[in-house]
């Protein structure tokens, strides 16, 4: 089974690393990670990701995925990555996103009429994709998953372990790696977030979501 993660400069490290290390322990799997040029990507976090194939060379995914980051309206702009999509896409099983990858699948031609999330900060650009916002940390319909902002690439990595390999292979990937979410400030969400912290976190988001907006129209 090949696993596919497609990555671009600027991408959020944590989109990949999370779903990338539990789906590389599902049977059988073969994670690739693909880039433009086989050469270091640089991530959001002061390091880079040495991808182990490039797009022209990469095998077809059966699960094919892309992470999300400031690096997505460029990635969009420049094109590569929305080519590799539309030519993979027609022969994978599952055809996923994290956090705001989802709009590179947008640029794809892949979320029109579908329902599908991403990062809370931009779920209101979802439309512009052809895509239907539906609230939650992932969003299924047919083969495409959607996952939320970030960390909710994990969940999104254990519910698609469950559809792929059976619901005993994904507990125990959650129990092998102690996904058990206690977060410290109960402040993950703009719903539930105080407004002192939710006010300048939106505001800050702001002039990322206009370069989205542009990316996509």
């Amino acid at each position: 089974m090949n696993i596919v993660f497609a990555l671009f400069d600027m991408v959020t490290q944590l989109d990949f690393t999370g779903p990338a290390q539990i789906l590389s322990r599902l049977p059988n799997a073969t994670v690739h990670v693909a880039a433009k040029k086989v050469r270091p990507i640089q991530t959001d976090s002061g390091f880079s990701i040495n991808p182990s194939t490039s797009f022209n060379e990469c095998p077809q995914a059966d699960i094919l995925c892309v992470p999300g980051g400031f690096g997505v309206p460029d990635a969009i702009e420049e094109g590569t990555i929305v080519e590799f999509f539309k030519r993979q896409a027609g022969g994978a099983k599952y055809i996923t996103s994290v956090c705001t990858g989802a709009f590179i699948l947008g640029a794809a031609g892949l979320l029109e009429g579908k329902r599908a999330t991403t990062h809370w900060a931009y779920t209101d650009l979802l439309k512009d994709v052809g895509a239907r916002y539906t609230e939650g940390r992932v969003v299924v319909d047919g083969n495409t998953y959607t996952g939320g902002g970030v960390t909710a690439g994990i969940d999104f990595a254990l519910m698609l372990a469950s559809e792929v390999a059976g619901k005993q292979v994904s507990a125990s990937l959650e129990l092998g790696f102690e996904y058990n979410p206690m977060p410290p400030n109960g402040s993950g969400h703009p719903s539930i977030a105080p407004d002192e912290i939710a006010g300048p976190m939106k505001d800050r988001y702001v002039e990322n979501v206009g370069m989205m907006a542009k990316a996509i129209a």
